[in-house]
């Protein structure tokens, strides 16, 4: 099956960089992709696969079905894009003003349609149901794979695969993390309210915008004095709306954070400090306050047998442009993948994608841009797991 596959997916490697650049072209929100949902289930027409539209939102669920029992394995990839004036230059770069594809996930869908018409042809090589996962969302908490999960996609779903191209890792590498691999995360807005009045007489107010900055300073021995030195958070903030004019006393101030932690004891351990900082400083300055403190993406947990089977596996395929297989810590980012793997054993890896003539910028740049072999190197690693993947089931079931 696997030989197949990947002469199947050599085949259409010119298709996959015209999707992607497609994609790359015509970018959409979050909660916004008609034309790219669209796009991907008309890529299935006339196919003999089931094909769900607007699942969650704009999601698609396609089933390959063996027709034959066996284990549901499902995998995944995401195709929204952020609102972020793109600035690479590249000959195929985004229509849609302060629109762009910043992170990859226009290669996560080229690479998946392509091996997914592959699988389609093969269906008779193995036995049970393999369901792709075409998902939107995944930028915008709490992420489009909660509402993908209500409708039903994961339904007898076993097992559940992933991959991220990465442009902060060198092209070549496959990067795979058993247990704890991304950051859960938090967001929270602060508006602190207190009594506004002439910048010559600060006795007659109460300055918000005092006690709000005290607060910036307090949130940071969250982390350093609150947490062991072992574990991992972040507190970070982001956006402080004090802008008035330079004579007059603020009497609110809106503070957005964000914070990130590689557990759930340490999510929820910052927020509880979190909120006592805002306590004390309601009696410290005599303000008021509203805290609107929200989780959003668990920790992403990959299952540890899985995912060491699956680095054995890709350290064994001996891949064309694949330098290195390396077993890797855990990453900073938050990912709604780990949606999924809450629900089922789950494994998601990382393939290198940094490019090789020009400078690696970090994903969520305006120059963001990755190595289009990249893909190449993700449709091959999942299609060797996959492969694998029923390859242990029927020996099992045999």
């Amino acid at each position: 099956m696997l030989e197949k596959l990947l002469a199947k997916i050599e085949e259409n490697k010119d298709q996959m960089i015209d999707i992607r650049r497609y994609l790359h072209e015509n970018p959409e929100l979050s909660f916004e992709e008609v034309n790219t949902s669209k796009y991907i289930a008309d890529f299935y027409k006339d196919k003999d696969v089931d094909v769900q539209t607007n699942v969650g939102n704009h999601g698609v669920k396609v089933t390959i079905d063996s027709g034959k029992p066996g284990k549901t394995l499902a995998i995944r990839a995401d195709f929204d894009a952020l609102p972020i004036e793109e600035a690479t230059g590249l000959p195929f770069a985004s229509k849609n003003p302060g629109v762009m594809h910043a992170c990859g996930h226009d290669a996560h869908t080229a690479y998946m349609l392509i091996l997914a018409d592959a699988l389609i042809e093969l269906k008779d090589e193995f036995e049970g149901k393999i369901v792709i996962i075409h998902q939107d969302a995944e930028e915008v908490p709490p992420g489009g794979a909660i509402g993908m999960i209500k409708d039903g996609v994961l339904a007898g779903v076993d097992n559940t695969f992933g991959i991220h191209v990465m442009s902060n890792k060198p092209y070549g590498v496959i990067h795979y993390v058993p247990g704890e691999a991304q950051n859960g995360r938090a967001k929270f807005v602060l508006k602190v309210q207190g009594v506004g009045g002439h910048g010559s007489s600060p006795h007659e107010a109460n300055d918000a915008i005092v006690a709000a900055s005290y607060f910036v300073t307090a949130i940071q021995t969250v982390v350093s004095r609150r947490l062991s030195p072992f574990d991992t958070g972040v507190v970070t903030i982001g956006s402080f709306d004090g802008k008035g004019s330079f004579n007059a006393i603020k009497d609110s101030v809106v503070l957005e954070g964000d914070v990130r932690g590689m557990s759930e004891e340490v999510r929820k351990k910052i927020e509880v400090e979190v909120k006592r900082i805002v306590k004390g400083l309601e009696v410290m300055y005599n303000v008021t306050c509203e805290l609107d403190y929200a989780n959003d993406y668990p920790v992403l947990y990959n299952d540890p047998e899985l995912t060491e089977h699956i680095g054995a596996v890709l350290s064994e395929a001996n891949f064309e442009d694949v330098t290195e297989v390396v077993k890797a810590g855990p990453m900073s980012p938050s990912e709604d993948f780990a949606y999924y793997a809450k629900e089922v054993p789950s494994s998601f890896f990382y393939v290198g994608a940094a490019p090789v003539d020009k400078e690696a910028f970090p994903h969520h740049h305006p120059k963001f841009d990755i190595e289009e072999g990249s893909m190449m190197i993700a449709a091959r690693a999942m299609a060797t797991v996959v492969a694998d993947y029923f390859s242990n089931d029927q020996s099992e079931n045999k």
